[in-house]
């Protein structure tokens, strides 16, 4: 049959059945979903109206993630799906789409913070007895004495894992980048997946 996104044969607001007048038009078509799963990336080009082209991504493994609260964003390896409100069936699978809560390693956002804090994140490291250039620790010294990272967050470096939200789409851009948790959004959603898993 193929999927059409026309709305005329839906009943109208007063309940009415719509005549059919016409047949399915081409501008009205709709295409199977991408069901963007994790694994070794491969991206198909679906060509679309006007002559353009968009990126079906049918499996991807990496994405780029931003940071918020320090204004970075890495690149880094997806880890599993763990949420999903639309629909468990996407959380069971592992399908990637936009609004899916992730899990993404923490190794880039780790260095990032350590290089540029000087400061250890998450499982306390001991401490190295070399001696800096006096104009870079003074640097880092006062960057360090604004470097609150919050509990929550904190707990995720530990276990090297942080919860992300996806918000580019996969199926259409071929992408997956999202931001990385935090704050109330965060508590949130940590809520929804204890309330999930019991």
């Amino acid at each position: 049959m193929g999927i059409s996104r026309d709305s005329r044969h839906k009943r109208s607001a007063t309940g009415a059945r719509r005549a059919q007048y016409r047949k399915k038009r081409k501008f009205e078509l709709g295409r199977q979903s991408a069901n963007t799963k994790l694994g070794a990336k491969r991206i198909h080009l679906v060509r679309v109206r006007g002559g353009n082209f968009k990126r079906r991504a049918l499996r991807l493994e990496s994405g780029n993630f931003s940071w918020g609260s320090e204004g970075i964003s890495r690149k880094t390896r997806v880890l599993t799906v763990v949420y999903n409100a639309s629909n468990n069936e996407l959380v069971r699978t592992n399908t990637l789409v936009k609004g899916a809560v992730i899990q993404i390693d923490a190794t880039p956002f780790r260095q990032w913070y350590e290089a540029h804090y000087a400061l250890p994140l998450g499982k306390a490291k001991a401490s190295e007895a070399k001696e800096e250039e006096t104009k870079v620790s003074k640097k880092k010294a006062a960057r360090a004495a604004n470097a609150a990272v919050d509990p929550l967050l904190n707990d995720q470096f530990n276990a090297g894992r942080l919860y992300a939200v996806i918000a580019s789409r996969p199926g259409q851009s071929g992408r997956c980048d999202g931001y990385i948790l935090e704050g109330k959004e965060l508590e949130f959603y940590l809520r929804k997946i204890k309330n999930k898993k019991h």
